[in-house]
């Protein structure tokens, strides 16, 4: 078995917070065959380029500084103000900035160069989300012939919205030199394809095998990213003597409990939710004060703009609503900008009757699974999940719904809250049963496997 090195934006460094569920995958494949994992430290310095070494048993994890220029045009610029907005189909949000994009392919030059003399020609490389698009690329013109995969953990947009991008044949042409591309959903694979047919200057061969422009095949496929299904179950069942979780209980007075978890980003549809959760105040007068909703949105990427007004946009609703809605004994929506524990989190699923995950464009949403796996299987809550979110393609028994359509998510919160416990169970068994079988040892699994049969 060759050795694995896997390359993200950042590493599970020992010590950090290593909660997600792709943290705990990509350690377990490293775990049983050794390897390497490289990737930013998170550190802002006065030049880029010091390494810092960590050790985890067979694992070596390899992280490098960036320079405040290097982060502010790489990752706060070309990463997240113009890749972001355009992969979940925004480009009126678009930064055009040119230097940003030079800041972006001068950090990706700068990983290829320190990456490349490491690696040897059996290695299998695993190159991970929209900051390293380039980056098997920039590896192949320094010599670097191993297999070298990619997956891409957010959306595709259509193949009009990525030609939008000046010089887009540049950047995502660069894609044709790894041996297999991986996305959240099929529909990603097919809206990649058509880019490449349309203006990528490739070919497609059939369904999974496409031909850049000077004949090399690559293979493009999906792989839902799954969670770590029976660890969340467990520690939700654990959280419920939490004293926060003993506290969100008390404080609900024996109402149901509706909640949605997101960090703070345009992508997430949270003022269409909050709009959503007023109409079905009005429209379902006849559950008026039986349920509380609480949204959870740690603030990300505070100092942009677009964030700023978004969190400014949510706190005037959640007084809006609460002031026309509100009753002496009861706020219907509780808004909070706090981050919690993960525990604490999986607690907090499963007190909650109805989960609300709405974004209007997600690659995956693993918030949507947790709340399944953290679920009571004796009385269950029921899912309310957007048509537009990776997930829903998936978990077909939640209750799926387009964000934008206010009537529609109005009517999804009244159904949840009231649906008969025997449907209930019976949508999440069959959800949580899918859930088991495809977890995230079963995703990064079929995705290796997948790699290191490409010829």
């Amino acid at each position: 078995m060759s050795r694995l090195v896997v390359v993200s934006n950042r590493v599970a460094v020992p010590g950090e917070n290593r909660a997600g569920g792709l943290a705990t995958g990509l350690l377990a494949a490293l775990r049983e065959r050794g390897g390497l994992w490289f990737g930013w430290s998170g550190r802002s310095t006065a030049t880029s380029g010091a390494l810092h070494e960590h050790t985890d048993g067979a694992i070596r994890l390899l992280t490098m500084d960036l320079s405040k220029a290097d982060l502010d045009t790489y990752y706060n610029g070309f990463s997240n103000r113009t890749l972001w907005p355009l992969l979940h189909f925004r480009l009126d949000l678009v930064d055009y900035d040119r230097s940003k994009r030079a800041g972006y392919w001068r950090v990706n030059r700068l990983f290829a160069d320190t990456l490349a003399p490491l690696l040897r020609e059996d290695d299998t490389v695993w190159i991970h989300d929209y900051h390293l698009i380039p980056l098997a690329s920039l590896l192949r013109e320094r010599g670097v012939g191993c297999r070298i995969g990619f997956f891409l953990h957010v959306p595709v947009p259509s193949a009009d919205l990525i030609h939008a991008l000046p010089d887009h044949r540049a950047l995502f042409q660069t894609l044709h030199a790894y041996d297999l591309l991986g996305f959240q959903t099929r529909r990603d694979v097919d809206r990649f394809q058509s880019y490449v047919r349309l203006f990528g200057g490739g070919s497609l061969i059939d369904s999974q095998w496409i031909q850049a422009p000077d004949g090399r095949r690559v293979r493009t496929s999906a792989f839902p990213i799954g969670i770590d299904t029976e660890h969340i179950a467990r520690q939700a069942r654990s959280a419920a003597g939490n004293s926060a979780v003993r506290a969100l209980r008390q404080s609900l007075q024996h109402r149901k409990l509706a909640i949605g978890v997101d960090r703070l980003d345009y992508s997430k549809g949270l003022p269409e939710r909050f709009h959503g959760f007023e109409r079905y105040l009005s429209r379902h007068p006849q559950d008026k004060g039986t349920m509380t909703f609480l949204q959870i949105a740690p603030v990300s990427r505070g100092s942009v703009n677009e964030y700023r007004k978004l969190r400014g946009e949510l706190e005037q609703l959640a007084g809006h609503i609460n002031g026309s809605h509100a009753e002496a004994d009861w706020t219907p929506l509780r808004y909070v900008n706090q981050n919690y524990a993960h525990s604490t989190l999986t607690g907090f699923y499963r007190e909650a009757a109805v989960g609300l995950v709405t974004p209007l464009r997600d690659g995956m949403n693993l918030v949507a699974k947790e709340y399944i796996a953290a679920q009571n299987p004796e009385d269950p809550g029921m899912l309310v999940l957007s048509l537009l979110a990776g997930a829903a393609d998936e978990l077909q028994q939640a209750l799926l719904v387009n964000p934008h359509d206010l009537d529609g998510v109005a009517d999804a919160i009244a159904t949840a809250a009231n649906m008969p416990r025997a449907e209930r169970i019976e949508r999440w068994q069959t959800m949580m049963q899918h859930l088991r079988e495809f977890d995230i040892n079963r995703w990064r699994r079929d995705y290796l496997q997948a790699l290191e049969a490409a010829p």
